[in-house]
């Protein structure tokens, strides 16, 4: 072996992406933004799973101070998400934390 030391020496643990993102967001500042993508990720999953009409047609689009802002294409799409909020905030509570008081939903202006 030329060279000083054990290659072995030089390698470092392997660690899951999910595992680091956390603390690369605490570090840079991007708690919220790494909160409200998760939030927009579980969202969808929960839409998919108890309203699938409505896939592609609502968004989330803000989370705060424990209020849910969901954006709807189309009226009726966000009057099906009001009618089923509580609902829908009871599943989603402990996809984003349980802090969720609310769900607040918006029409798209076009």
């Amino acid at each position: 072996m030329t060279g000083g030391g054990d290659d072995r020496e030089h390698r470092r643990r392997m660690e899951k992406i999910g595992d680091l993102l956390p603390q690369t967001a605490r570090e840079y500042g991007l708690e919220d933004e790494l909160e409200l993508a998760n939030a927009a990720a579980a969202w969808l999953r929960l839409i998919a799973e108890r309203v699938p009409a409505a896939v592609g047609e609502c968004r989330l689009k803000a989370l705060s101070q424990g209020v849910v802002t969901v954006q709807a294409d189309e009226a009726i799409v966000a009057q099906e998400i009001r009618l089923r909020s509580q609902e829908l905030l009871v599943a989603l509570r402990p996809l984003v934390g349980g802090s969720i008081r609310q769900i607040r939903v918006t029409l798209r202006h076009v």
